[in-house]
């Protein structure tokens, strides 16, 4: 008898027309927190402003379509880096070329950070064991009249024009 039901069971099972369930497309947990207002969109932050991080600074400057980009990180007073160069912006990428070196930084609408790996080139924008590798610095200022303030271990203006 058991068997003659789960046959009648399994039968009517098969006879119905399958109807396909929808599933909604399940936003991440960044993308959720930018809907949902908590966290920026980082496709529309504004990238200009001053940033820092304990002695590390960046300067990014609207200049055209591009950014005028300045870096300047001090270690102590033999060993640092300084560059300025330009940028060019593409959603939460920033790909700034410095003299030998291209970066490209990412932006999460409040802070840029630069990759662990660099071009060899990188190294020579900075001075004994200082690195640009892995820079992280957090937005200070979203002015870009007190961005263009900044300067180079030598005194030379990073982002002005």
């Amino acid at each position: 008898m058991r068997g003659a039901a789960a046959a009648l069971l399994l039968l009517a099972a098969c006879s119905r027309e399958a109807t396909p369930q929808a599933t909604p497309a399940t936003p991440g947990l960044e993308e959720a927190a930018v809907a949902a207002g908590i966290v920026a969109d980082p496709r529309k932050a504004s990238l200009t402003g001053l940033y820092a991080r304990d002695t590390d600074r960046l300067c990014v400057v609207p200049q055209g379509d591009k950014w005028r980009v300045g870096v300047s990180v001090d270690f102590d007073e033999r060993q640092g880096c300084s560059a300025a160069g330009t940028g060019t912006r593409s959603g939460e990428r920033l790909t700034i070329v410095f003299p030998n070196c291209t970066v490209e930084a990412e932006f999460d609408g409040e802070r840029l950070f630069f990759p662990a790996t660099l071009p060899a080139g990188c190294a020579r924008l900075c001075t004994d064991r200082a690195t640009l590798t892995a820079l992280e610095v957090e937005q200070l200022s979203a002015s870009a009249s007190e961005a263009a303030t900044l300067r180079s271990r030598d005194g030379r203006l990073l982002c002005a024009s």
